[in-house]
C-alpha cells in the first residue's frame, strides 16, 4: 500500500489524454469503495470536453487548474439512496479510492470541494446537465502530473489514544 503514503494532489497536468482502459480501471476501484447498507449512492462523470472543463473550472475559487487538465471525474450521488445522510461519505470513500489508482496508473489528481456549497451543486449540476434525482459532490480533475511533490510523513503521535 505504498500508494498510501506516496499519493498527493496533483494540480498542474502534462497536455496528454488519458488512456480509456485506465480510466476504466479508475472507476473500477471507485466502485469497489465500501457503503453503507451496500447502497452505492454513486454515479461517475467522466468529462473530456474542452468547453466543459472549462466551465466546471469556475464552480469554485479552486477549481481553476480544471481548465487544464486532459479530464476530471464528476461524482454525483442520488437523492432517492437509501440511508442519503450516508451518501457523502461513501463517495468520500470512492474518492480516495480514486486517488489511490491515479497512483498505482502514474496519474494524479486533486479533490476540489463541491458539497455542501448549494451554490457550487447547483453550477456544477447544470453544466454536466444532470438529471434532478442526482446531486453533484465533488470534481476531481486528472491525468498525468507535469511534476510531483513528495509526501510529507504526516503521522503525528499526539493525536494517537491507547485505550487498554
Amino acid at each position: 500500500m505504498n500508494a498510501i503514503f506516496t499519493r498527493s494532489s496533483v494540480r498542474a497536468f502534462e497536455d496528454k489524454p488519458v488512456e480509456r482502459e485506465k480510466i476504466e480501471l479508475i472507476l473500477k476501484a471507485a466502485m469497489s469503495a465500501p457503503t453503507a447498507v451496500n447502497q452505492r449512492p454513486w454515479e461517475f462523470f467522466i468529462i473530456t470536453n474542452r468547453e466543459k472543463l472549462e466551465k466546471l473550472s469556475k464552480v469554485s475559487p479552486y477549481a481553476g487548474m480544471t481548465a487544464k487538465a486532459p479530464a476530471a471525474i464528476v461524482i454525483c450521488y442520488r437523492r432517492d439512496c437509501r440511508l442519503p445522510e450516508f451518501a457523502h461519505i461513501d463517495c468520500s470513500i470512492a474518492a480516495e479510492n480514486i486517488w489511490l489508482e491515479f497512483e498505482e496508473l502514474g496519474l494524479g489528481g486533486v479533490m476540489l470541494g463541491v458539497a455542501p456549497y448549494d451554490d457550487r451543486i447547483k453550477l456544477a449540476g447544470e453544466i454536466i446537465e444532470l438529471p434532478e434525482n442526482l446531486v453533484a459532490f465533488t470534481i476531481i480533475p486528472f491525468g498525468y502530473p507535469k511534476s510531483k511533490h513528495e509526501q510529507k510523513d504526516r503521522f503525528e503521535s499526539d493525536r494517537v489514544h491507547w485505550i487498554e
